[in-house]
């Protein structure tokens, strides 16, 4: 019997991203081999990369690989020198166009601390010592970054006007909030809702509709939680939390604050799913750890892998089905991590210091 193929749009981008991404596919490619199926990678421009090759971040070339791809693995995009561009050539503009152009409308951001790591948090260990394992379910296709009117204007005195809308249809509230509440049922089956139902008419919509959502999932607990005090409790009690339910704005200070819980933002993953299905029916994925294009280090072997790994294994569940394979990547990550292998934003005394191709190395080797 053939082994099935899937095909896999991998879009490296800028900095980091190239060498992460290269990690990424070794393990992935690990994991194919020991469990029975194959992937084919196909390697595409995107972001600043792109706009000096093509002089967009999102080119024809990018887009029809990613329509044809089971799902989509990217790297990091972004650099000073792209600041000054207009909106619709930054790097950035290519992230909002693939989230659109396939109705990514939930972005998946585990928060998990690993036991070796415990150390490289910055919080006391009375505060983390319970442990820490939640996962934020941002909206990512609405909100204040896609909300119109925009723009900058400039009035008859001179005056420059810039203007972003937080704009939110209970449609879109619904459909996320069923995602978190989904989710919860199968972890510890308790959701809690951030907003700012206080001052924003936006945000007393959003608590509005998750409470009705809520009804129809009786077996979960539901709490709401202004979005600065929600900030303050990831650092109080980052152990009470299992799903965090967050706007698109809110969702994404929220996970960049919770991820230095774990001790680097270079160790989380994420998965942005949505309407979009690929040739098994199941969700076109696009898959992107949530650190930046770190350009001060870019090209030196010196990047965390791990996020870029970890989002490896959540494509592997969630786009492929292949949930063996993403547990032992999974566990392999955390074996390196428990035999003492470091990169360097994670070193403690007594550890072993690897690059970016080394640690990816150490963790395909673990595969099985």
């Amino acid at each position: 019997m053939a082994r099935p193929t899937y095909r896999i749009a991998c879009l490296p981008g800028d900095g980091i991203g190239p060498e992460v991404t290269r990690g990424a596919v070794t393990v992935l490619e690990a994991a194919a081999a020991a469990y029975g199926f194959a992937l084919e990678f196909s390697a595409h421009p995107v972001g600043g990369a792109a706009y000096d090759a093509a002089g967009t971040p999102f080119p024809d070339e990018t887009r029809e690989a990613c329509d044809a791809a089971d799902a989509i693995l990217f790297g990091a995009v972004g650099g000073p020198q792209y600041d000054g561009l207009p909106w619709e050539h930054r790097p950035e503009a290519a992230l909002l166009a693939i989230r659109k152009r396939y109705d990514l409308y939930a972005n998946l951001r585990p928060i998990l601390l690993y036991p070796p790591l415990r150390d490289a948090s910055p919080l006391k260990n009375e505060i983390i010592g319970g442990g820490v394992d939640f996962i934020i379910v941002r909206e990512l296709v609405g909100g204040i970054y896609f909300g119109e009117p925009r723009g900058i204007t400039t009035l008859e005195d001179g005056t420059r006007r810039g203007v972003n809308t937080e704009v939110y249809t209970d449609a879109e509230i619904a459909r996320i909030a069923r995602m978190g509440f989904t989710i919860a049922r199968g972890r510890r089956r308790k959701v809690t809702s951030v907003d700012k139902a206080n001052v924003m008419e936006a945000g007393r919509l959003w608590r509005t509709v998750v409470d009705e959502v809520a009804r129809e999932f009786p077996d979960v607990e539901v709490e709401h939680l202004l979005a600065d005090n929600a900030a303050m409790q990831i650092l109080r009690r980052p152990g009470d939390f299992d799903v965090m339910l967050a706007s698109n704005l809110f969702g994404d200070f929220l996970s960049d604050e919770a991820a230095m819980l774990t001790g680097s933002i270079g160790l989380l993953p994420s998965a942005s799913l949505g309407a979009a299905q690929n040739r098994l029916g199941l969700p076109k994925g696009f898959y992107e750890p949530i650190h930046g294009s770190a350009p001060d280090i870019a090209g030196r072997d010196l990047a965390n892998p791990l996020a870029a790994i970890l989002c490896g294994a959540m494509l592997l569940r969630h786009s492929l089905g292949q949930e063996e394979a993403a547990l032992a990547v999974e566990r392999a990550v955390v074996r390196v991590l428990e035999e003492g292998f470091r990169t360097g934003d994670i070193k403690v005394p007594g550890t072993a210091v690897l690059g970016t191709a080394a640690m990816a190395a150490e963790v395909a080797r673990r595969i099985g």
